[in-house]
């Protein structure tokens, strides 16, 4: 009998009950039992739907209040002196390090102010996780027994669970050297770190667990020889320890293939592998099984809705049964269900036709059950005829096919993609245009979303309001954050997107071939969850997208005003795309429309235009070789097609944030101004690969995820080190991303600060010239 697996589940709820109360904590509205009593709700509606779906094999420990990988931080003591020398308890230890965490003295309770620790993307996924950061005083040691508590409080309601840990190599591999200890070998603390992971796999072994799901997802990656050879040195550490759980060796997001030699013979009980991702890799890991190591076929896409093919899952499943036999094979989702929204039946306004094509993580449930029970031999063909159906209706429905859109990717060429002139010819017009001083100021795009702004927004999406007072409305809005900002000082200024819900859902929902959700919520980090459109369809712009609002806030200024997009491929990554078409093809229907966009603006006499970019390099294939030199060219190739089509006097900006950037892979979209999210790096050398960059940039100077504000030493220092290597005539001035999710109290003092300083440097450099 083949059984069935899930790998993760979403931990937000089904209505955002974790952001909410979350949120209301981290507010002081609600107290830490509140909080906790919250997290056991979910995590027991999580583990009996997925009992009642038939899921044979359920995971545990996949639930946090922030992040998995932090949650191992903390359980591990792997936490940096800035934070436990301060009297916080578990819960506030952890959000101190994934936010940061900034309060006065009062009542007796001393004064805290601690930025918050590297956020990076997981992998290619749109999550983002907490990076581990160790030092030579690192000891490890365990802070408690969260996945022995959540085990048993699964068992408590009858409900047995394999729990989910991030493998030891792995957790090394992810994180980083505190910047004293810059010449740590991370992996020459894996003989300690060891200990601890036999210490806790011997508390679940004797709470009654049968086996553990050990992440090494990093085996997808490009390893160096000393990792690999770490896999040999931790799991056969495991196996020489009597009584362990038994452990199923999972990874997922992309091939093992070259990494092969580092698990090869491993004294695992199993392994798993994303064959949704590459299914190419079968024949070979299969080879590498012994007779007595059991097959997790990872066929169910923990990464997008679209349904399932019976067919076609249910024949690759067989291969491996053929080869293994029933009992050694076991159905399950590619990843964790993480980074899928949580139940269809939330939707009630989708089109009935395109909600039959999706699945999204509670009726991902049924595919793996469904899948394993056909496979072996059970009747389910009636749910076999019904999706058949539903895959043979989705590819023959006019709703996926645009002539016009085809007809004009056709006519793409080397023209449409290049700039009229160099950067260097530009810049002075660009120059003598904008007569900006030394050391330009600006943010990103985006000013604190208000709950008036919310609320008004609600009423106009309900027809409380008619479409002139929301205009009203959001132009007032719109004045009080130009007013702002010329009393801040800012020199290039942004019209603050009052009526913007999301970066891509805002342009998605004027772009033909997108539908779009009420409740898709999926988690991007800690409290931020976003709500991805699905594209279903060719690609286009029918009429101006935000030429109405940025025009209107120019119209009120003698200062530049930035229009802010989205870009291609940010709008591809950060929305669930089609799998019938290539990505590259949807990436460059996306640029025309955007194109369309740019030059409209240009016509409406705007001349600094932003083409945001954040998830460039979260389309990255995760190892080095033709794919990743063919999807830079493509993904370069969308930036410039959209932005090309305007003059030199026209300045084009972009923005990049939470993840390591090449700069030739930024030069390569040939923008004017680049801005890159900076505050959490603590890597000089990070700034000294930018230096030869030809173009202008700048390093975002503080975090806005965080509500902590920066004094102005703060921020004359961040910019002394930069300016230290790098010419200040080529930096800007500027946080790390968009303010939407700060109050104004904050937004306003740190852009204070951050103005002062420029203004700090700009008298430096004038003194220094007299």
């Amino acid at each position: 009998m083949v059984q069935s697996s899930v790998l993760g589940f979403p931990r937000i709820g089904g209505n955002r009950e974790l952001k909410k109360v979350t949120e209301a904590y981290w507010s002081g509205k609600v107290s830490e039992d509140e909080l906790l009593r919250v997290g056991k709700e979910i995590r027991e509606h999580n583990w009996r739907l997925q009992q009642d779906a038939g899921v044979d094999i359920i995971p545990s420990n996949d639930f946090s209040y922030y992040d998995q990988v932090l949650d191992l931080s903390l359980l591990f003591n792997v936490i940096p002196d800035q934070y436990a020398q301060h009297d916080l308890s578990e819960i506030d230890t952890l959000f101190a390090m994934g936010r940061g965490l900034q309060r006065g003295e009062s009542e007796g309770v001393a004064a805290v102010d601690v930025t918050a620790l590297e956020m990076v993307k997981w992998f290619d996924s749109n999550y983002h996780y907490v990076r581990p950061t160790f030092s030579n005083s690192t000891e490890f040691r365990l802070n408690g027994q969260k996945p022995v508590d959540e085990y048993l409080e699964a068992k408590e309601l009858g409900i047995e669970t394999r729990p989910v840990l991030l493998g030891p190599v792995s957790f090394l591999h992810l994180g980083k050297a505190e910047r004293e200890s810059a010449d740590l070998d991370l992996i020459s603390l894996l003989p300690n770190l060891l200990q601890v992971y036999v210490e806790l796999l011997q508390k679940l072994a004797e709470a009654g667990v049968e086996s553990v799901q050990l992440d090494e997802p990093v085996l997808v990656l490009d390893l160096p020889e000393n990792v690999q050879d770490a896999y040999k040195t931790a799991y056969e550490a495991f196996s020489n320890e009597e009584g362990l759980p038994k452990i199923i060796l999972t990874t997922y997001f992309g091939t093992v293939t070259p990494n092969l030699r580092a698990i090869e013979n491993l004294p695992v009980d199993g392994f798993h592998f994303d064959f949704v991702r590459n299914p190419e890799q079968f024949e070979e890991v299969v080879d590498l099984l012994n007779e007595n190591q059991t097959l997790s076929v990872g066929i169910v896409d923990g990464r997008n809705i679209w349904k399932n093919d019976f067919a076609k899952s249910s024949e690759f499943v067989r291969k491996a049964i053929d080869q293994l036999g029933e009992d050694r094979v076991i159905v399950s989702t590619s990843s964790s269900l993480l980074h899928t929204p949580v139940d269809l039946e939330n939707e009630r306004k989708l089109d009935d036709e395109v909600k039959d094509w999706f699945s999204f993580a509670a009726q991902k449930l049924n595919e793996v059950v469904i899948i394993a029970k056909n496979v072996s031999g059970e009747d389910v063909s009636e749910e076999l005829e019904s999706n058949a159906a539903s895959i043979a209706a989705r590819a023959a429905s006019s709703i996926t096919h645009d002539p016009s859109v085809q007809e004009r990717i056709g006519q793409l060429n080397q023209a449409t993609s290049t700039r009229s002139s160099p950067f260097e010819d530009r810049l002075a017009k660009q120059q003598e245009s904008l007569n900006l001083p030394l050391l330009p100021t600006t943010t990103i795009g985006s000013f604190p979303q208000t709950k008036d702004i919310r609320v008004n927004r609600n009423k106009f999406n309900k027809g409380e309001i008619s479409a002139e007072e929301y205009e009203n409305f959001i132009n007032s809005e719109i004045e009080k954050v130009i007013r702002f900002q010329e009393e801040v000082g800012l020199d290039v200024l942004v019209h603050g997107e009052p009526e913007r819900n999301d970066m891509v859902q805002y342009f998605a929902e004027k772009i033909n071939g997108y539908v779009f959700t009420t409740n898709a919520w999926v988690q991007s980090y800690g409290s931020r969850y976003v709500r991805p459109p699905i594209i279903v369809g060719d690609l286009s712009r029918p009429e101006a997208m935000s030429v109405k609002e940025t025009v209107y806030a120019q119209s009120i200024t003698t200062k530049p005003v930035k229009g802010i997009l989205t870009g291609p491929v940010t709008c591809l990554r950060w929305s669930f795309p089609r799998n019938d078409i290539d990505q590259k093809i949807q990436a460059l229907q996306l640029a025309l429309a955007i194109r369309d966009e740019v030059t409209d603006l240009e016509a409406a006499g705007i001349k600094v235009i932003q083409v945001d970019e954040p998830a460039l390099r979260e389309g990255l294939p995760l190892r080095d070789g033709q794919e990743r030199a063919d999807y830079f060219n493509w993904a370069a190739e969308a930036f410039r097609v959209a932005t090309s089509g305007v003059s030199d006097q026209t300045q084009i900006h972009s923005h990049f944030c939470y993840s390591d950037f090449d700069p030739n892979h930024v030069r390569a979209l040939d923008a004017d101004v680049v801005s890159i999210e900076f505050s959490k790096k603590d890597d000089p050398n990070y700034i000294a690969q930018f230096q030869s960059y030809p173009n202008h940039i700048g390093l975002g100077l503080f975090d806005i995820h965080s509500p902590r504000v920066p004094p102005k030493e703060e921020f004359i220092e961040k910019i002394g080190t930069i300016l230290g290597s790098y010419p200040p005539e080529k930096f800007w001035i500027n946080p790390d991303c968009g303010l939407k999710t700060r109050g104004w109290d904050e937004t306003s003092a740190s852009l204070h600060n951050m103005v002062e300083a420029a203004k700090h440097f700009r008298e430096h450099y004038s003194q220094d010239q007299e």
